[in-house]
């Protein structure tokens, strides 16, 4: 069954991975125009004073049984779900490949950056990177929440400092996640 692990305006984001392969949830800023993701679950690296309020005013994510950590400021618009590198990652949302290209870091290509518009809300585009691409997708590939392989997680340890480490017992390898307005063509 899908796991929702975000909402944004009713858009329903669905775990990539299986759920039995997750290390670790988390969220962080992102530039670039990323729109923020509200998370479901429950903050586990939530503040002392916030869990009381929670306790007694109720709210906090509540739901949900899995725990998500903030990565660092306030901000929700980056999604990071932790998996081992070779982990299979599936379409987060039903929709089209509108782009694959290769995900530069530090002027390097490492791995791909997958671009699919959701089905439900066509004026957005879902970006994934930190994998490798499936060999079967294509630009126009039509994809299923949480059934379509899209590719794989790949091992970025070596090459950048993954914050979700510190939650998880592994270097903290994830796919990672943003939704953005999608790019309008001019006549």
């Amino acid at each position: 069954m899908p796991l929702t692990v975000a909402l944004h305006n009713g858009l329903r984001i669905q775990l990539p991975v299986a759920q039995s392969r997750v290390t670790a949830i988390g969220y962080h800023s992102s530039g670039d125009g990323a729109l923020p993701l509200s998370p479901l679950g429950r903050q586990g690296n939530e503040g002392a004073l916030s869990r009381l309020a929670h306790k007694i005013f109720g709210g906090g994510g509540g739901g949900g049984g899995f725990v998500y950590y903030q990565l660092g400021g306030g901000e929700t618009a980056g999604l990071d779900v932790g998996a081992v590198p070779g982990t299979d990652v599936y379409a987060p949302v039903d929709g089209t490949v509108v782009g694959i290209s290769d995900y530069i870091l530090n002027g390097r290509p490492y791995g791909s950056l997958i671009e699919i518009q959701p089905s439900a809300a066509p004026s957005l585009v879902i970006s994934l990177t930190h994998l490798s691409p499936d060999p079967a997708l294509t630009v126009g590939s039509m994809v299923a929440a949480s059934s379509t392989k899209v590719g794989r997680v790949i091992d970025l340890s070596g090459v950048e400092k993954q914050a979700l480490s510190k939650y998880t017992q592994d270097a903290g390898n994830h796919v990672a996640i943003e939704l953005r307005a999608a790019a309008t063509l001019l006549p």
